[in-house]
């Protein structure tokens, strides 16, 4: 199964995304990660990316179309997925729906929306801790989640950092873009494919509804 994670930046993708990983045994696929890999190995793809990222703008389609093919057609994603950061635009989520039906015509696709105000997304973001530790990737909240020793991740010892583009600034500029493509992007999944959109007002709730959505809709 292939699971798209669907929300604006800071609705809780990455965090529900990998836990749906670990519970599915699906390879967490997130295009924010594959793009800062990129930037930090300071390649040109890396550079162009930065300085869309530094804007607060979205990466041009052809470049996340491209690096998204490649990395499904890997063989540790060869029985399913979850993607997270991708599609963001109705012309990502036609390529990829092409992809499948090209590559995997067989395999089952569904998509989840995590729908959280504007305000709380704000709030979630300017606050957000990451474990610098690339194998962890575990995440705090300065506010809600704080980790139990300041700037130290629980799990793995590894210091965590904010950032650079976790500002308010940056973030409300990503979400006018997120809104301005979104509507489209919702409504192309609600016609094309099964939606399951839920407001994860508590994690552990949202985890396991959504995996009961989930084990339903294996069944069909």
């Amino acid at each position: 199964m292939y699971i798209v994670m669907l929300g604006a930046p800071g609705s809780g993708k990455g965090t529900i995304g990998k836990i749906l990983s670990n519970d599915l045994n699906l390879v967490h696929i997130s295009t924010g990660d594959i793009f800062r890999e990129q930037i930090n190995k300071s390649t040109d793809l890396g550079k162009k990316i930065k300085k869309y990222l530094d804007d607060g703008a979205l990466v041009p389609d052809d470049v996340v179309i491209e690096t998204i093919k490649a990395r499904l057609l890997e063989q540790d994603v060869e029985s399913g997925a979850i993607l997270d950061g991708f599609p963001r635009t109705v012309a990502q989520a036609e390529a990829l729906r092409d992809f499948f039906e090209n590559n995997k015509p067989g395999a089952k696709r569904v998509a989840i929306e995590l729908d959280v105000p504007d305000d709380e997304i704000i709030k979630r973001v300017v606050n957000r801790l990451i474990c610098t530790n690339k194998s962890c990737g575990a995440i705090y909240n300065k506010e809600t989640k704080p980790p139990k020793v300041e700037n130290v991740c629980d799990v793995c010892g590894s210091p965590l950092k904010r950032r650079a583009d976790d500002n308010k600034e940056t973030v409300t500029k990503r979400l006018k873009i997120y809104h301005e493509n979104s509507t489209d992007l919702i409504n192309f999944y609600r016609n094309n494919n099964a939606l399951y959109s839920i407001y994860p007002q508590n994690l552990d709730v949202a985890v396991k509804s959504i995996k009961e959505f989930l084990k339903e809709y294996k069944r069909k």
